[in-house]
């Protein structure tokens, strides 16, 4: 097999798998844990978002010290650093909790960031769509069993959490080290002069329109995916016939299916297609208001959520990331793309900041609807204007 789905790329896909295996399992055991020591859902929202609130902090760094140091350098000392998070899990409590998802937010930083800017440097143009759906396809996969292995654990007593933790780190970490990677443009030796100062590229978020309105997309359509993640393994307790660990590994699937089947029909011709991308987020708003009727309608509209979650989330991330990397300017394109998943990464964690106090406040379900506002009024965003390369 050729372009991305050659050995070499194969080899780091597998990669993603192991490392995101972890975060496929805690993202159901810490919601469940943290109520079951009598945590609200404002103290859940912030553990949970922790991790990718970090992330979305060192992204934009990660970048630029990838680019003048090499993404392999960095990889083996961010694996070691995931390792160490990976174990505090094994004896802490809540508190503890909040630091590993904290030092998991560096180590993704850095991760995510490395593996995206070399497939985006070594694959031809009309394979980097691929590329990328292929890379976030197999971060998805361990979502597949990942929720049902939480549930598991936990209706256990948590007894095997952390050597869970561990053996997942000590996998990963095997798998990263034997990793190489194309010393052609992803090695990141460019020359240090280039580009402009990370803080100074921040201003870009406004004063460029292409990356201005695919962050606004990216932000809020994460709020959403945020929500979900936090929040569906409580939220499903209130549901009769309703299952976390179903909903999860049925969303996860879907999107790992539909990033494979569907990834060559994403656009990666460097224009802009609002009726590919409207449609895209009206099906994330009507799955988000089929969540909130769930509580009503039934355990049929919460799964029915769960496969349109799954299909939005597999098509806006790359569709986003593919049309960026054609109209950035080049010389600070790995900065400014490590900007644009940091908003993706703030989305998600305000996701559970933001709507936790909601839910608190209201409910879980009237906080989905309020998600599914948020995703029809990005409909609107994304048809106004024209997003054309001059």
């Amino acid at each position: 097999m050729k372009g991305a789905l050659s050995w070499p790329f194969l080899r780091l896909y597998i990669l993603v798998l192991f490392y995101f295996s972890a975060n496929a399992i805690l993202n159901v055991l810490i919601p469940l844990q943290g109520k079951g020591w009598g945590a609200s859902n404002t103290t859940i929202g912030l553990v949970m978002g922790a991790y990718l609130f970090t992330t979305m902090f060192f992204r934009p760094w990660a970048g630029r010290i990838i680019q003048r140091h090499g993404p392999v350098k960095v990889l083996r000392i961010i694996l070691v650093v995931n390792g160490f998070a990976l174990a505090i899990y094994a004896v802490s409590g809540l508190g503890g909790y909040v630091l590993a998802r904290m030092l998991q937010g560096v180590s993704t930083a850095f991760f995510s960031m490395a593996l995206q800017i070399g497939i985006i440097d070594a694959l031809p143009a009309k394979d980097r769509s691929q590329g990328i759906s292929l890379y976030s396809l197999f971060s998805y996969i361990p979502g597949i069993l990942g929720p049902l292995a939480a549930i598991g654990i936990w209706n256990d007593g948590m007894d095997s959490f952390g050597w869970v933790m561990i053996g997942i780190a000590v996998v990963t970490g095997l798998a990263g080290f034997s990793a190489k990677m194309d010393k052609g443009d992803a090695s990141g030796q460019q020359d240090q002069t280039e580009g402009e100062n990370v803080v100074v590229s921040f201003g870009q978020l406004v004063k460029n329109p292409f990356l201005f309105k695919c962050s606004v997309l990216m932000l809020t359509s994460s709020i959403v995916f945020g929500a979900v993640t936090t929040f569906i393994p409580l939220y499903s307790l209130q549901l009769d016939g309703g299952s976390a660990g179903v909903f999860l590994m049925l969303q996860a699937a879907v999107v790992v299916l539909s990033r494979f089947t569907l990834r060559k029909h994403i656009p990666s011709d460097g224009k802009w297609h609002p009726s590919f991308v409207m449609g895209t987020l009206l099906l994330l708003s009507l799955s988000a208001q089929s969540i909130s009727y769930s509580t009503t309608g039934g355990a049929a509209f919460f799964y029915a959520a769960a496969v349109g979650i799954g299909v939005s989330q597999a098509l806006i991330y790359p569709t986003l990331t593919t049309y960026l990397s054609f109209v950035l300017p080049k010389a600070d394109r790995n900065v400014l793309l490590g900007l644009f998943i940091a908003t993706a990464d703030l989305g998600v964690s305000l996701g559970g900041v933001i709507m936790g106090p909601i839910a608190d406040l209201t409910s879980y379900s009237t906080m989905y609807m309020v998600c599914a506002g948020l995703g029809a009024g990005m409909v609107l965003i994304s048809y106004r204007g024209r997003m054309q390369v001059a």
